[in-house]
């Protein structure tokens, strides 16, 4: 059974920094991408990060400069630095496995990053 767990969410004042980790467990981690994204109140969810199985990383505009993903396969964990938290950025931020291949997409169950004075 696949699951994957986030954790390191919390309460932050602007400027300051997190750091989001995702623990995956029952897949071959090594053969997917993995992503984080993010859903705000009366949003949709969208895009914060991704890495591919070959670490190459993309990242929405809105983060650039500010966040970075990487992973650690032989953990089986992902992980997102937040630098420069805005309180644009509260969300609640969402750990996200793929593998196109076979159309395998698996979540988290999300961890809440509030970011406010």
């Amino acid at each position: 059974q696949v699951q994957l767990v986030e954790s390191g969410g919390g309460l932050v004042l602007p400027g300051g920094s997190l750091r989001l980790s995702c623990a995956a467990s029952g897949m071959s981690f090594s053969s997917y991408a993995m992503g984080w994204y993010r859903q705000a109140p009366g949003k949709q969810r969208e895009l914060v990060a991704t890495i591919t199985s070959g670490s190459s990383t993309n990242y929405a505009d809105s983060v650039k400069g500010r966040f970075s993903i990487s992973r650690d396969n032989g953990k089986k964990m992902v992980y997102l630095q937040m630098n420069s938290l805005k309180p644009e950025d509260t969300a609640v931020y969402y750990c996200n496995a793929n593998r196109g291949w076979d159309r395998k997409n698996y979540w988290g169950q999300g961890t809440q990053v509030t970011v406010s004075s």
